[in-house]
Order: structure tokens, then sequence, then C-alpha cells
């Protein structure tokens, strides 16, 4: 991917967009079964490992390594010759880039991504509920934080029989989208702490974690 473009998308992830007022939401029987089994889901969901894509608005695409460990920890590592790496953990988001030797970070709890990686994830109080969306075989959570809705959205992407997930985008205000789907997932294992680590120079070493 170009530089321009990989430096023009991140920050989709990160940044704080603007939201006009809608509707509330309302779910129906149907639907409060669907979230209670995803929130079940989500809840086991401890530990993840996986190839992923990324789509950027402009249709660029990259790929990668992503590693989670909820609550509150997660690394995109980009495949050559992208120089980005993101690293989540102790309470910020840490993004980094090698070439230019740049490093910037903004709190967990500002982006989207929080939701996702919650000790417990909740579809009420402090997150709001946007939509649910049926496709054959697949079924559509899209949330944002109740609280800070400026921050930006989330929608989730899962598979159905048996519950998976599969992909999430984070939109902003003027609905453009970025997309990151999963591949080859692993769930379960235990991975390296230093994986995590923002407080440590970035490396490309040691990144196979375990799983």
């Amino acid at each position: 991917m170009k530089r321009r473009t990989m430096l023009s998308v991140l920050p989709l992830l990160l940044a704080p967009a603007a939201f006009a007022a809608e509707p509330r939401f309302v779910p129906t029987e149907r639907d409060r079964a669907d979230l209670a089994r995803i929130e079940t889901y989500l809840d086991g969901l401890r530990t993840l490992k996986a190839r992923f894509l990324q789509i950027a608005p402009d249709g660029a695409a990259s790929g990668g390594t992503v590693w989670m460990e909820r609550p509150g920890r997660m690394r995109f590592q980009y495949d050559p010759p992208s120089p980005i790496l993101l690293v989540a953990g102790h309470g910020v988001v840490m993004f980094h880039d090698r070439q230019l030797d740049q490093t910037s970070n903004v709190l967990i709890s500002q982006t989207p991504l929080g939701i996702l990686l919650a000790d417990k994830i909740t579809f009420s109080g402090e997150v709001e509920l946007l939509s649910i969306q049926r496709l054959p075989g697949e079924i559509l959570v899209s949330l944002r934080r109740a609280a800070s809705p400026g921050d930006g959205s989330l929608t989730l992407t899962f598979v159905d029989a048996p519950l998976a997930l599969r992909q999430w985008s984070v939109q902003d205000s003027q609905r453009q989208e970025t997309r990151v789907t999963l591949f080859n997932v692993e769930l379960g294992g235990k991975f390296d702490e230093k994986l995590f680590d923002v407080a440590l120079p970035p490396s490309t070493g040691g990144t196979n974690g375990g799983g």
C-alpha cells in the first residue's frame, strides 16, 4: 500500500468523528435473542490470533497479523513493506511508523475498537446499539459509545451456525468505512506480554506469540 494511503487510513481506527442525532434503535424480540447469543460469544472470546485484510475507504488493501487479548490488548502487525504498527495495551493505543520513527497515542476508551476490547461486552448502558442486520449466514451489529458518539461507530460481522466473529468496520462522519476481515482464526492460547507493551520500542521480532 502507498505510504500516504496508510497514514490517512489508520487514524480512522483512532480519531474521533462527529455524528448527527439519530433515532434510537429499538430491538425486536428476535433481535434481543440474537444479541444475547452474541454477548455470550464475545464474553467467551478472550484471545484471538488471525490473519487480516484491511480495506481503506479508497479501496486500498493491506494485510498482516492481528493478536487480541481481552481486556484491552490488541496488536496489528502489517506485512512488509509497510512500516506501520498498531498496538493497544495499558489503556492506550499506540500508532508507530518505523520508517519515520514517529509514534502517536490515544486512549483506548476514545476509540470504537475499545468496545470490542472491553472486559465485559454488553449492548446496553455505556454502549448504544445502532442496528442489527441479517444477511444470508451473517449477522451485523452496529454500535457506538452512548456518552461519546463522536468517537465513531463500530460494526461487527458474525457468521452464524456456528457463531464466529469474522469482520469489523469503523465508520466516520462522512460514512467512509475502514474494514478489517479475519482469516485463519485461532482462538485461545497465551501470548507473549511484550506483544502488547506500548512502553517498549516496537520490534518485528518475537511476534509469533502463542495459540
